[in-house]
């Protein structure tokens, strides 16, 4: 009860119905008063000025006739519904009798002062006393005595028109009441219903909501306001659709740079350990040389084996200093080539292992098919690939290399036979320094950074290297 009351008293709705009715109200009240007020005093005041009329024309009617002729016309203006009586005094005050008529209303001690003609009007003790008054003085035709009508009239007709006010006035209220609940009503709700829906509007803006629409249209200055919130809720919509398209961009893109910068945090840590095993090897070994301990006696041979350690060394920091140059530099310069003579010249380069290993190599190229990229790059990509597969192919194996050009699009694919990947290490063989051999053993597990530098070089062409194991083996494939 206690909340519906102070709902009630907070809502603008009640409030311009309660105050609307009150002046609704007010102004009847008020407009009823003033009716009841002035009306009587008019109608008395048209009713004196009515009576003044005759009484004037009686009286010139009067000064044309003797005294004993005037019966007719006393007897004629007495009946006249607004003269209630009349009364006739002599010169010095006497009041006598209507020429025969026989009417002596005052009483002869009654004596009146000498005034102009003029009518008044008198309040009375009650509704049914004369309240309209005239005197006049005349004198007869050939009758030098002055003499002074009194003229009253009657105030019924008054009465009765105050008495209708006060007869109407119960149905008068209920219908005053009823027309001002309605209108109050109808008001209210005209005005407070744009408010409430502007209300409404701005709790969905508050809520950052901006899907709703205008109403209806309006031209007053509420629709205007509306109109305007519509526009601003837009405007809010596209500019937060903004910031949070930008802010999505803005974490992701904070989300990549602490991927980048914890690649370069375990690249690096993973180098300084790769580094580190060479050059513990090659110190050591040369330690034991100037020392002459046990086997290291031998020079000619630890001589042998640590300049294929540095030899090692020497290629894993060429690779890592590429490594650093495709993570610093944006851009590299480019050229259109033909790849074709790339991959020949590494098999030629490779020849002796081929022969050794006693593979079969099956080349599918096109005459050329020209790239455009950064050749330095593209070549370590040929020759890791390639590498790769000559290197860990079992003796006897066959190696297939492809090379397509369809749609402006050059396709690389090479695949070894006898050897596949774990299916769980596929997806790791292009991280830095992961090598499938669990031993880690140079002689068959390299470097680590071989595929590292082709995916990242591969990257910088818009290009990506895919790897699968087939029924045979395992091949690595990507288009340019």
């Amino acid at each position: 009860m206690i909340n519906n009351k102070k709902r009630l008293a907070n809502s603008l709705f009640a409030k311009v119905f309660f105050l609307t009715l009150i002046l609704l109200l007010g102004i009847s009240m008020l407009v009823y008063g003033i009716l009841a007020v002035m009306m009587p005093k008019t109608y008395s005041n048209r009713l004196n000025a009515a009576l003044d009329e005759q009484a004037l024309s009686l009286i010139a009617e009067l000064k044309q006739v003797p005294i004993e002729n005037s019966s007719g016309m006393f007897s004629q203006f007495l009946q006249n519904p607004a003269v209630s009586y009349a009364e006739l005094y002599t010169e010095n005050g006497t009041c006598i009798p209507l020429p025969n008529t026989g009417e002596s209303y005052a009483n002869e001690a009654n004596l009146v002062q000498e005034q102009p003609n003029t009518a008044t009007v008198s309040e009375s003790a009650s509704d049914s006393d004369p309240v309209f008054t005239g005197s006049y003085y005349f004198t007869f035709a050939g009758d030098s005595t002055r003499y002074l009508l009194v003229v009253y009239g009657t105030a019924q007709q008054v009465a009765q028109l105050k008495q209708s006010f006060v007869r109407i006035l119960p149905a008068l209220l209920l219908i005053c009441t009823a027309a001002a609940l309605m209108a109050s009503l109808f008001y209210a709700r005209m005005i407070t219903k744009p408010v409430i829906e502007l209300c409404r509007i701005s709790k969905k803006m508050s809520g950052l909501r901006f899907d709703w629409q205008p109403a209806r249209p309006r031209f007053d200055e509420l629709g205007i306001l509306e109109n305007n919130l519509y526009h601003l809720s837009k405007s809010l919509d596209a500019a937060l659709t903004s910031l949070r398209a930008a802010n999505r961009r803005l974490a992701a893109d904070i989300a990549h740079e602490k991927a980048l910068e914890q690649a370069r945090t375990d690249f690096f840590s993973a180098v300084s350990h790769e580094l580190k095993t060479p050059v513990t090897v090659i110190k050591g070994q040369l330690e034991g040389m100037l020392l002459g301990v046990g086997a290291y006696k031998n020079h000619e041979k630890y001589l042998a084996k640590s300049l294929e350690t540095a030899e090692t060394l020497e290629h894993m920091v060429q690779e890592i200093v590429t490594v650093s140059r495709l993570e610093t530099e944006n851009a590299f310069p480019m050229q259109s080539f033909d790849c074709v003579p790339l991959i020949r010249g590494y098999l030629n380069a490779t020849e002796d292992l081929i022969i050794n290993k006693q593979l079969r190599l099956r080349c599918e190229l096109v005459p050329s098919a020209y790239v455009r990229g950064n050749k330095l790059l593209l070549e370590k990509v040929f020759s890791n690939l390639i590498g790769n597969a000559v290197k860990y192919a079992p003796k006897e194996a066959e190696i297939h290399i492809a090379l397509s050009s369809a749609q402006g699009a050059v396709q690389f694919r090479i695949e070894n036979s006898g050897t596949q990947i774990p299916d769980d290490c596929l997806p790791k063989l292009f991280d830095a320094f992961y090598r499938v051999e669990q031993s880690r053993n140079r002689k068959t597990g390299g470097s680590g950074l071989g595929l590292y530098l082709v995916q990242k070089i591969l990257e910088q062409h818009g290009s990506w290297c895919s790897v699968s194991n087939t029924e045979t083996g395992v091949c690595f494939s990507f288009s340019l």
